[in-house]
């Protein structure tokens, strides 16, 4: 694991943003058996998942000549895989014209995820939550079906994409050092689901996910205070994660701060039903 990132300026944490994003990517499509590609100019996973935010490229330090054989180059690995796919355009990406190339080549805007960043020294110590809200740490086969029946009532593509995240878990493991999923129950029953990931030096908050019934209520943001209490405790000094628009609010009110856009464009293979994934949902 990288070496703790303690420098809280905005330029290095939006490239932790990005790193950890990035990392995060990698790591389930590696466990999907993914097609990789990691060179000085583009990095990606391809082929590893049926959610189009999954196949993905990543990274990119292109030159304005190369730059379109690279996005058909992209392009043409997902239709060979069958998948659909996605660039995250952070603002490390070159050229800056990508979005408008994306488009030419056939991929459409899918909004963006809004990076944002907290110092977990600053957080605060509890949030307003419901009496009889536990956040509670998976850590074996059991828990983790509970976790992936949780994320399947409505978050992103629901049982489809679950499933597939659940399976990815169980391969990479409940020990993994980098990984720690939680499960938010009140009075007992699963109400929903955070994942902490430790890379780039940073801890990276995904998944975030209330059931619908259960939402307005506080529990999106006390079961991300939790994993980020466990990640200060392991000795990290800075949380980060991509905010869908809904989740925006609730991760201020916990001091994040926002720093960035990530530009996602998706590509779907002929024929094929147009999705939308966010990871954030509070």
């Amino acid at each position: 694991m990288e070496e703790v990132m303690r420098d809280l300026a905005p330029a290095p944490l939006v490239n932790a943003i990005e790193a950890n994003g990035a990392q995060f990517l990698i790591a389930l499509g590696r466990a999907g058996g993914a097609e990789e590609r990691d060179d000085e100019r583009v990095q990606w996973t391809i082929g590893g998942s049926p959610i189009d935010y999954h196949n993905s490229v990543v990274r990119a330090d292109l030159t304005e000549a190369s730059a379109d054989d690279v996005i058909v180059a992209s392009r043409e690995r997902m239709r060979a895989h069958g998948v659909p796919g996605t660039w995250h355009v952070g603002p490390s990406m070159r050229p800056a014209d990508l979005p408008d190339r994306l488009v030419r080549h056939g991929f459409t805007s899918g909004g963006h995820d809004i990076g944002m960043a907290v110092d977990l020294l600053a957080l605060p110590d509890l949030v307003p939550a419901p009496r009889g809200l536990t956040a509670i740490r998976v850590r074996d086969d059991a828990g983790l079906a509970l976790w992936t029946a949780t994320l399947g009532r409505g978050f992103g593509e629901g049982e489809r994409e679950a499933s597939w995240v659940g399976a990815m878990y169980a391969r990479i493991g409940l020990d993994n050092r980098s990984w720690r999923h939680y499960l938010a129950t009140l009075h007992g029953e699963p109400v929903g689901t955070t994942s902490l990931f430790l890379g780039a030096g940073v801890a990276g908050i995904y998944f975030v996910f209330t059931i619908p019934e259960a939402r307005r209520q506080g529990i999106g943001a006390a079961i991300t205070l939790a994993a980020l209490h466990d990640a200060r405790a392991l000795g990290f000094r800075v949380g980060v994660l991509g905010s869908s628009p809904m989740g925006y609010s609730v991760y201020g009110r916990l001091g994040f701060r926002e720093l960035c856009r990530i530009g996602i464009y998706e590509w779907q293979p002929p024929n094929s039903p147009a999705t939308a994934t966010q990871l954030s949902t509070a």
